[in-house]
This record gives structure tokens, sequence and C-alpha cells, in this order.
């Protein structure tokens, strides 16, 4: 497994390097965006996730992040000092998988990125297209298609529709969702942006986002997609 670490602090990048390899991770360091632009180009079909650092010297995590999903769908998990939530839901909606907020222990950062390289895992070993009425979820490209033409969703949008795809008939609460969203970064969740997240689904993916057909609210439970 190979990582890119994006961290402008040397001293922090020398001691997460260190437990990564201590893990069996082979690990690129970087410290500044020029750098791991570069090595993103050269090197993004080795990596097998990708930490950022959202304040750089000469840009930002977000940058980076955008950078790589505009190429493809690689993990990637962000640290950072901020831990509003503004700055939260923009990472993920810019395509983090996950984010972490300083200080943190090593621990804690080795259980997120082994949550989330399964997660990805078992996206790759899904069905490589999931339909549901005019809806084709292609995982292995990370698109979405309504009647054949492409759907641009976040990538949090993403996660959610193909989590209810997953279980396609199957009620899933709220509760369900979000723990499977944000899994172990239990701390971030808020009931009212995954409200927000299914009604912005509703508007890419229904004919009629008021009277869902795709996307059913099941009352008093949550939500299913499927009969």
């Amino acid at each position: 497994m190979q990582i890119l670490l994006v961290e402008d602090d040397k001293t922090i990048a020398a001691g997460l390097e260190y437990s990564l390899n201590q893990e069996n991770y082979d690990t690129i360091v970087c410290h500044s965006a020029v750098t791991a632009k570069k090595t993103i180009k050269e090197c993004l079909d080795q990596l097998d996730l990708l930490i950022f650092d959202l304040s750089l010297p000469d840009g930002s995590g977000y940058e980076l992040c955008q950078f790589v999903k505009q190429h493809c769908d690689k993990p990637v998990i962000f640290l950072t000092a901020l831990d509003d939530e503004v700055n939260v839901v923009m990472g993920l909606d810019m395509g983090a998988d996950d984010y972490i907020t300083k200080p943190f222990r090593v621990r804690e950062l080795l259980s997120r990125i082994n949550s989330v390289l399964r997660r990805y895992n078992k996206q790759l070993q899904a069905k490589p297209v999931i339909e549901l009425d005019n809806i084709a979820i292609n995982t292995l490209e990370g698109k979405v298609y309504k009647q054949g033409e492409e759907v641009l969703v976040t990538a949090l949008e993403y996660r959610l529709l193909l989590i209810l795809a997953n279980h396609a008939g199957q009620v899933l609460t709220r509760a369900q969702l979000l723990e499977r969203i944000w899994d172990v970064a239990g701390d971030f969740v808020n009931d009212n942006t995954l409200t927000v997240y299914i009604k912005r689904l509703r508007e890419k993916l229904e004919n009629d986002p008021q009277k869902p057909a795709i996307i059913k609210t099941v009352r008093g439970l949550g939500y299913k997609v499927g009969d």
C-alpha cells in the first residue's frame, strides 16, 4: 500500500512517515502543494490513499483534492487545525473521504486510514453498474447517469446514493445512513446535513422531486430505494 502524505510541518511529517512505515505503508512525503502536484501527476496510479494538510505555504489541501478527484476516485483524508462544520462539509463536498483535526493521536489516524481503505475495497468489489429505474451508477467510474446522461454529484452525494443502492429494497434509518457516511468520524455528524443531501440528490435524479420515485421516504423509519 502506498500513501502520499502532504504536510508542511516537517516535524509532524517525519513522525507520521515513521508511524505509517511501521504499519508497512510505503509513504511518499511532500512539504508543499507544488511538489505534491508533481508527485500526483507522476505516481497517481500507484497511490492507494492521499493525506493532505489543508493549510500549505503555496496552496491548500482543497486544491490538491480537487486535482486528484478530477483524474480518478482515490481516497483522500484531510489534516487540519480547523474543526468548524463549514470547513468539514466543504472538504467532504470536494471529495475528501475523511477529516481529522490536529492535534490527533497517530492510532486514530491509522484507524481512519484502515476504515477508508476498507470502504473503497468494498466499493471495488461491488457490481460495476447498479441500476435504479432510469438511474445507473457506474461504480468503476464513480459516476451517475440518468437516462444515459451523466449527472454531476458531489463525493458525499455519490457515497449516500451508493449506500442506498447497495441496500436496495431495505429501509435504512437516518442513524444508519449517517453512521455509514461518516464512519469513524462520528463527531462530524449533523442530522440536518443528511436532509440537505437527500434533497439535492432528489433534485438531480427524480423526474418530480416533490414526489420521489427513486429515493423514497418511509415515514417514521428512514429512506429506501427499490421495491
